[in-house]
């Protein structure tokens, strides 16, 4: 019989990419129907908060307050090197203190803003906005920098905008670790065997999407932000490694040191189980 699935994930090129294949059907398994939700990843994370989604992508910085309801799944993660979270201004002159600065972010709970309070814990006022409409707040001056994140990595130099620190590169040299972004979370209450039968069809997916790219490129561009074929290229590219088909030893310890560190910081609640990987 088959099992409907609730299933969110992001319009992002990677996203689409990780996904399209078993929710299009170009994957052929008859264990799962999905009824899939398409949002803003900073929406998603607010929606896990609810626990109304069976399968999720979420910001690592989200999962940090839902490790009691949900497992993060081997297969789906954002992690890398070279792929941080940008600061960007107007104004390359970047002022000796932040702490009174204004400064644009994609979501409270996104990863992004994790490090950013990490890496300057004095910033305090900040301003939540939509990924995509934060170019604008800094360039009109709404702002006094901004946080960017997905496709905007790539064209903020395009808008006149000048990166005052690449938080990847941050984050790799205090840590040695790959950088953290996002995973996929399943809800512990599907149960052992439905989350790692739905782990593989996922790494199956990921499999099928590097062999047939061109059978799914067609829905990437109609979901991406920017339709430039270089641009979503290089954002797969960037987004979809070697950790997105299985975080192994290394994945998992990077995630480690995050939540540590947001725990010591007291941005992240304490979590008290034993089990936090499907």
């Amino acid at each position: 019989m088959t099992q409907s699935l609730s299933l969110g994930y992001s319009s992002c090129p990677n996203d689409i990419f990780i996904f399209e294949a078993l929710v299009s059907g170009l994957l052929q398994q008859d264990q799962f129907s999905f009824t899939s939700v398409i949002e803003d990843v900073e929406a998603l994370n607010l929606r896990a908060l609810k626990g109304d989604l069976d399968i999720t992508k979420i910001s690592f910085h989200a999962w940090g307050h839902l490790r009691e309801n949900y497992l993060l799944l081997d297969a789906g993660s954002a992690l890398g090197r070279g792929c941080g979270p940008l600061l960007i201004a107007r104004n390359p002159d970047r002022p000796q203190s932040l702490e009174k600065l204004t400064v644009a972010i994609p979501g409270e709970l996104t990863t992004a803003a994790l490090l950013l309070r990490l890496y300057a814990p004095e910033l305090k006022n900040f301003k939540i906005m939509v990924f995509d409409q934060i170019f604008e707040a800094v360039k009109q001056g709404e702002v006094d920098a901004g946080l960017i994140i997905h496709e905007s990595r790539f064209t903020y130099q395009r808008e006149g905008l000048v990166s005052w620190v690449d938080l990847g590169d941050w984050w790799e040299s205090e840590t040695g670790c790959p950088i953290p972004l996002g995973g996929i979370l399943a809800h512990r209450r599907l149960g052992d065997p439905v989350i790692q039968a739905f782990d593989q069809l996922l790494k199956q997916s990921i499999t099928l999407a590097h062999q047939q790219t061109e059978a799914i490129w067609g829905s990437i561009k109609n979901h991406a932000q920017e339709i430039e074929d270089d641009v979503i290229k290089s954002h797969i590219d960037l987004y979809v490694t070697d950790f997105t088909e299985s975080l192994g030893k290394e994945g998992r310890a990077a995630l480690r040191v995050l939540l540590e560190r947001g725990e010591k910081e007291g941005i992240l609640p304490r979590f008290e189980g034993d089990r936090i990987f499907a």
